[in-house]
């Protein structure tokens, strides 16, 4: 995992790799670049005109996969779910390619679940629950006990969530079966990473506070995930964040 500035997200995976860019690049013929606002995807390997794009994701595929057929496997999940895109693949993709497309696509979704991307998959899923900032709640202390983990944060504004100083972290990162470290362990890490100055090396005790974006977030700075920090987060009289929140 490499990050090159604060705008620019690097994750290497053992075949391949996912780039998170605000700076838009050109399309190239080593990657497919998915080009989004926010978190909806506009085009594929073609800047958009007509909509300001926010973010670029560059997918580069292992050496067993040409990138044509990735960014033509991407187009027709992005048609399965109904997109309208500003411009996308048209050429079919051969059926013998279709298996180890849809493999690598596969492997990367929890990244960009992460990441917040919107996914383009033909599956329906129930309806996830919506969450809405509410004035009141930024003078509310949750707190979490999870997994070894202790912390007190406050949702101080939509997309502030204040961790206050003291927090104890989970000092390792769950491994995968193989004992690789997952999506979710890297995404951690690389937060981490981000607010090194924030706590100590050795006891893994926050030594002041700091200001992450999301629930997500600080449940993947404090335990590396895992769990819906949406119902770990408790205030006081064990009403979870989640209650205080959702939306009907």
């Amino acid at each position: 995992m490499h990050i090159t500035n604060t705008d620019t997200i690097n994750l290497p995976l053992d075949d391949g790799q996912v780039t998170l860019t605000t700076i838009l690049p050109v399309p190239t013929d080593t990657a497919v670049t998915l080009y989004f606002a926010d978190a909806q995807l506009l085009s594929i390997d073609q800047l958009p005109t007509e909509t300001t794009a926010t973010r670029a994701l560059i997918v580069t595929p292992p050496e067993n996969l040409e990138v044509a057929y990735l960014a033509r496997y991407i187009g027709e999940r992005a048609t399965e779910a109904k997109l309208k895109l500003e411009a996308a693949p048209t050429a079919p993709l051969p059926a013998n390619q279709r298996k180890p497309a849809a493999a690598f696509w596969d492997s990367i979704v929890p990244l960009m679940t992460l990441l917040g991307i919107r996914l383009v998959a033909p599956k329906k899923r129930p309806a996830k629950a919506q969450h809405r900032f509410k004035a009141a709640v930024a003078k509310i202390p949750f707190t979490t006990d999870f997994a070894g983990s202790k912390a007190t944060v406050y949702w101080q504004k939509r997309n502030e969530m204040r961790l206050l100083a003291g927090a104890k972290m989970l000092a390792d990162a769950p491994l995968n079966a193989d004992g690789s470290l997952g999506f979710s362990a890297r995404f951690a890490n690389q937060l981490r990473t981000e607010h090194a100055d924030a706590f100590d090396p050795q006891t893994f005790v926050t030594t002041k506070d700091l200001v992450l974006k999301s629930v997500n977030e600080v449940g993947l700075f404090l335990y590396f995930g895992g769990t819906n920090s949406w119902l770990v987060l408790k205030d006081p009289d064990g009403k979870t964040l989640h209650d205080w929140t959702v939306t009907q």
